[in-house]
């Protein structure tokens, strides 16, 4: 089988899987990393969500062959060492605002949101209602209400 190789919360990792292999099962089944969830496998729910090179993508509609070894993704697993703390200021805010109830979309909504928060600030404005209305990650539970404060206030800490 051909190897891959790439950056994955923040190590050097290499997997042997066929080209064609998505990237959330190589992380899931290979990797034994759980975090990104699988929901839909068509870039639909997003409750996958995870980055690559610091912007929001779903691992569920990547092959692994698209993955460059220069190419970093980084999980919800990885998302405090990114913020150098034992929790992101955004994993925070969801606990602060209580944002999860059944909580199986979380992990992709708090990666979401950090990469919205990020891309706002690149732009040079903070968050606003059409940044928010652009994350189109699915609440089964709808707490969509909560996940708003909550971006908003973990926005301040970041």
């Amino acid at each position: 089988m051909p190897e891959h190789t790439f950056k994955l919360n923040g190590e050097q990792v290499t997997v042997d899987v066929q080209d064609d292999e998505r990237v959330l099962w190589v992380l899931r089944d290979v990797l034994g990393v759980t975090g990104p969830k699988y929901g839909c496998g068509i870039n639909v729910c997003k409750a996958c969500t995870s980055h690559i090179n610091g912007k929001a993508f779903n691992p569920c509609s990547v092959r692994v062959a698209d993955v460059s070894e220069e190419d970093e993704i980084t999980t919800i697993e990885g998302l405090p060492d990114t913020a150098g703390a034992e929790l992101h200021p955004m994993q925070e805010a969801w606990l602060e605002y209580d944002v999860a109830q059944c909580g199986y979309c979380q992990p992709g909504q708090i990666m979401a949101a950090v990469a919205k928060v990020r891309q706002a600030r690149a732009e040079g404005h903070s968050i606003r209602e059409e940044d928010l209305d652009e994350i189109r990650n699915i609440c089964r539970c709808g707490t969509y209400f909560r996940i708003r404060e909550a971006i908003r206030a973990g926005e301040q800490n970041m």
